[in-house]
C-alpha cells in the first residue's frame, strides 16, 4: 500500500516545495507518494521561489517542476502524514480538520529531529541565499528520520 505525505507551508513556494523534492529523493516513488501545499493561496499556480530552486539544485534535486497549490480539507483523507513548517501553519491547518483522526495525521516537520520540541522551520523568503541553505539542511535531516520510519 502507497503512503502519502503532504508538506505545508504557508506560501509553498520556498519550504514545503523543498521538503516534498528532499522527501521524494529519499524514498521509493512506487511506495511513497509525496506532495506539498500552503496555507494561504497567494501563489496557486507558480513554481517554487527560484531560491528554493538553486538550492535544491546545488544538492541534485530538480523541484523546479512543482507548481503551487492551496492545502484543502481533503487533503486530510487524501494524505497519511501532514508535516508543517511552523505553528502559525499548524494551527492554520488545524482549523480546517473535521475530528480527531484528522488531527492526528498533523505534526511539525522538525518533531521529527527534535520529538516534541515543537520547533519551527524559519521561513527563509525575506533572507538571504544562506537561509534556504539553512533551510534546506534542517529539512534534509527531518526527511532522513522521516523516510527511515516509512
Amino acid at each position: 500500500m502507497e503512503k502519502k505525505i503532504l508538506m505545508v507551508c504557508l506560501g509553498n513556494i520556498c519550504r514545503s516545495p523543498l521538503a516534498e523534492g528532499i522527501l521524494k529523493h529519499k524514498v521509493n516513488p512506487e511506495k511513497i507518494f509525496v506532495d506539498s501545499a500552503g496555507t494561504a493561496g497567494y501563489h496557486v499556480g507558480e513554481k517554487p521561489d527560484p531560491r528554493s530552486v538553486a538550492i535544491a539544485e546545488h544538492y541534485h534535486i530538480n523541484i523546479s517542476d512543482q507548481r503551487c497549490r492551496q492545502f484543502k480539507v481533503s487533503d486530510f483523507d487524501a494524505f497519511d502524514h501532514i508535516y508543517v513548517m511552523d505553528k502559525s501553519n499548524y494551527h492554520n491547518v488545524l482549523k480546517l480538520a473535521r475530528n480527531d483522526e484528522d488531527k492526528s495525521k498533523v505534526d511539525l516537520i522538525l518533531n521529527a529531529i527534535s520529538p516534541g520540541k515543537n520547533m519551527e522551520v524559519p521561513d527563509p523568503y525575506y533572507g538571504g541565499d544562506q537561509g534556504f541553505d539553512n533551510v534546506f539542511r534542517m529539512l534534509d535531516m527531518a526527511c532522513d528520520i522521516i523516510a527511515g520510519k516509512l
